[in-house]
């Protein structure tokens, strides 16, 4: 996928916004916004305007293109946008591109419908960009898997034998994943105290936060046909920053043999922009060397790394925010191709709006680190906050929130933040 006219960084939007805003006219995600009229409509974003697309679509804008007549912008949510495919998500960016930019041709009529469709982004509240069918989670980065495995294994016994042979994922529960800004109640579960005691069934001791990226599905797949690694972007829609909360001391317990479950699946928070690959095209990156070499089908010139910073900040209920990890996707070792192409490889079918997490994404400093797990390392190093509290692992009030972008050359793709609050657990 190579950049072209709508990542133009001269380019600028009838729609005013701040240099250093994450949504510039060459991101155009797209969303679901609550609007004032208790409409959930589908939206693209620019600066600190939401843009309503069905307003956009019934002007007629979208005429003569693969989504006319379809009325795929009436919806409520992404999906039936989502299963057209890449052609007609990218001749959308290409109308949006145009007719949202700055140009000395504008009509008045234009300007009217543009007037009409624009929403500030204060006055809406953000919603799941989509139905989601199904959640797989994926443990997909080097580093972080060497920090567990020590933590866990000790040194030298880091990784499973089968780590670098393949994309390690487990399906999650589709049914709790929320939009940033969530509150969510603090998990319970079983755990066991020490190897040599009983286990007890209590409040999760051990709640920590997972820095990933989440990529939607786009074009589904027919059950029983896998997807070639080199097609695998064809059927990817779009990234979220995603963060997989999990607890720590439940999942310890119950892991072995069949991997997490009651741990995870308590709660996965996204952000609510989805910036299309379109959009992240100039950002490619290479990836991480694989040794040995993989299988012929994950094995294929085009799967590539992307360069998005990630930023993590805890805040204490009513305190000050620290940032406390800085890491980046280009640094997984497993492409996004490759798990799909994984995934798929036995016949497994992909429906549009599924969701696939990274995994913790972590760096070879300590600064990269993903989790509380590693940044503590087991809870054993205390991370200091602004105002001189610290943190083993989250505590209820505390918010976790991570901020995805791009840096481009005089313009910076965001994705906006994932953040969430614990509250006590309801015993």
């Amino acid at each position: 996928m190579t950049a072209n006219k709508t990542h133009d960084p001269a380019l600028k939007s009838v729609l005013p916004y701040d240099a250093d805003t994450d949504f510039p006219i060459q991101n155009l995600p797209f969303g679901v916004a609550h609007l004032s009229d208790g409409r959930n409509a589908i939206c693209t974003r620019i600066g600190d305007w939401v843009v309503d697309l069905s307003v956009l679509e019934a002007g007629g804008v979208l005429d003569g293109t693969l989504l006319s007549g379809r009325q795929v912008f009436a919806q409520s949510e992404l999906n039936a946008f989502m299963a057209l495919g890449p052609e007609a998500r990218r001749e959308a960016r290409t109308v949006l591109s145009s007719v949202l930019g700055d140009r000395e041709e504008t009509s008045s009529e234009q300007s009217a419908l543009i007037d009409r469709a624009k929403i500030a982004v204060g006055d809406v509240t953000m919603r799941l960009p989509a139905e989601i069918p199904g959640y797989t989670d994926f443990y997909s980065s080097m580093h972080h898997a060497m920090n567990v495995g020590e933590i866990i294994r000790g040194k030298g016994n880091e990784l499973m034998p089968n780590w670098t042979r393949l994309p390690v994922g487990y399906d999650g529960r589709a049914s709790s994943v929320v939009v940033s800004g969530t509150e969510f109640h603090r998990p319970m579960g079983q755990s066991r105290p020490s190897p040599d005691a009983d286990p007890v069934f209590g409040v999760c001791r051990r709640l920590d936060f997972e820095v990933e990226m989440g990529f939607f599905i786009g074009a589904g797949s027919a059950w029983g046909e896998p997807i070639h690694v080199g097609q695998a972007t064809e059927h990817v829609f779009g990234l979220v920053v995603l963060n997989d909360w999990s607890a720590r001391d439940i999942q310890a317990w119950e892991y072995q043999p069949l991997g997490p479950f009651l741990a995870k699946s308590f709660c996965t928070s996204i952000s609510p922009w989805v910036v299309t690959l379109e959009a992240l095209a100039p950002f490619s990156a290479d990836r991480m060397p694989q040794d040995p070499e993989p299988f012929p089908y994950l094995k294929s010139d085009q799967a590539t790394a992307y360069d998005i910073w990630l930023d993590v900040f805890l805040a204490p209920a009513n305190g000050t925010e620290t940032r406390i990890a800085t890491t980046n996707y280009k640094w997984m070792y497993w492409t996004l191709e490759q798990q799909l192409a994984h995934h798929t490889s036995n016949g497994c079918n992909v429906r549009p709006g599924d969701l696939m997490g990274s995994g913790t994404i972590s760096g070879p400093e300590k600064q990269n680190r993903g989790s509380l797990l590693e940044l503590s390392w087991g809870g054993r190093e205390p991370i200091a906050l602004e105002g001189g509290e610290s943190r083993t692992f989250i505590e209820d009030g505390d918010t976790v929130r991570i901020a995805g972008y791009c840096q481009g050359d005089g313009y910076r793709i965001g994705f906006g933040d994932v953040s969430g609050t614990v509250l006590p657990a309801r015993v």
